[in-house]
């Protein structure tokens, strides 16, 4: 249960906690027989770079999640754990919620996935959300990458930090181009919201956070 008081950032995974594009290229590549070099990382939010016509990327993304398991194998943004676990020690509720549900006949294989490669780099997370209507998900602030998800939340009236990505720089307002600086944009917002009372101490409930450096993976409740 969400404490009352409790200041819950929104926090997608792919292309924001998790390398996606890249992954995704070495696959399509394997399969379509080409040279990586000739599908670009700084692609449009639609792959028409990568020659995709309609049906492609579904095509290719259900091979990669469910032939290749892609969600377990992804590669962690840079400095990603220990910032959110720095934030949640603060006593940020960080709430994960994802898009990954939308490949047919594949979703124990997306969230059982999911669940391993959060495990396996150490993600603190207090709830894990999968659906993609994510202004239907109360947070007090949230961090994505994907142009529509970051249009529609701030159409709802919710605070959206852009987690840059070469598909989402048409789009004006708080941007982070690593997790060092969504990490100082996420304390200000916080601090704001503490107010007077300054910066709260962790959650109830919550365990001393474990570092990624440690050897255990951190408790998840």
């Amino acid at each position: 249960m969400v404490a009352v008081d409790a200041f819950i950032l929104g926090v997608d995974l792919d292309g924001v906690c998790a390398e996606h594009t890249l992954a995704f290229r070495t696959i399509v590549a394997e399969r379509m027989g080409v040279d990586e070099a000739t599908l670009p990382l700084e692609r449009s939010w639609g792959f028409s770079e990568w020659g995709f016509g309609p049906g492609d990327f579904e095509d290719h993304h259900k091979h990669a999640v469910i032939e290749r398991r892609m969600f377990r194998d992804l590669e962690p943004m840079p400095g990603a754990a220990d910032a959110l676990w720095r934030l949640s020690d603060a006593g940020i509720w960080i709430r994960i919620i994802t898009h990954r549900l939308y490949v047919n006949w594949g979703h124990k294989t997306a969230v059982a996935d999911t669940v391993h490669w959060l495990d396996q780099h150490q993600i603190p997370y207090r709830d894990l959300c999968f659906l993609g209507a994510k202004p239907q998900v109360e947070a007090n602030l949230y961090i994505d990458d994907s142009p529509d998800n970051v249009t529609e939340l701030r159409a709802a009236g919710n605070d959206v930090i852009i987690y840059d990505q070469p598909y989402n720089r048409d789009l004006s307002g708080s941007r982070a181009a690593s997790w060092d600086q969504a990490e100082q944009l996420i304390m200000e917002s916080y601090t704001r919201w503490t107010g007077m009372y300054g910066v709260q101490p962790t959650l109830p409930g919550v365990a001393p956070a474990r570092r990624i450096r440690d050897s255990s993976p951190p408790s998840i409740e």
